[in-house]
């Protein structure tokens, strides 16, 4: 048998002033524990929006509101622009590499087949070498 969490949910007032704001705190702490959070709190619940929510009613969670909120959401979309241009330039720079690479490979391997060419010339017996051999005995 399932536990679940007894509806309407006793909130303090205070600290959460709206059922939506519950409900976007706990789905926002379902997500960090979905990626491996620690929970606050023991719990009985396994569904990690259950535990969000216990966590957000119990008042574990520190969250903003307001104007604080705002300004802490446009710094983390430009943390997450800068993440994101840093991508792209260590991609870029890879694909440069890549490129620099397969171009370095074709150089060593045409190197390689002239060196095996004069190595060929030098071990390989020609037709004078075969006619000045028998003279000398």
């Amino acid at each position: 048998m399932m536990d679940i969490i007894s509806l309407p949910v006793k909130m303090d007032k205070k600290k959460i002033d709206s059922r939506f704001r519950l409900v976007t705190i706990a789905s926002q702490r379902a997500k960090e524990l979905s990626y491996g959070a620690k929970p606050k709190l023991p719990s009985k619940y396994r569904k990690m929006a259950s535990q969000g929510i216990l966590e957000a009613v119990e008042d574990q969670l520190e969250f903003l509101t307001g104007d604080e909120a705002r300004t802490a959401l446009e710094e983390a979309k430009k943390l997450d622009l800068r993440r994101l241009l840093e991508t792209k330039k260590r991609e870029a720079r890879a694909e440069e590499l890549s490129e620099l690479e397969r171009d370095l490979r074709v150089y060593l391997h045409e190197k390689e087949e002239k060196g095996k060419e004069g190595l060929e010339e030098l071990f390989t017996e020609t037709e004078k070498d075969a006619e000045e051999e028998p003279s000398k005995e």
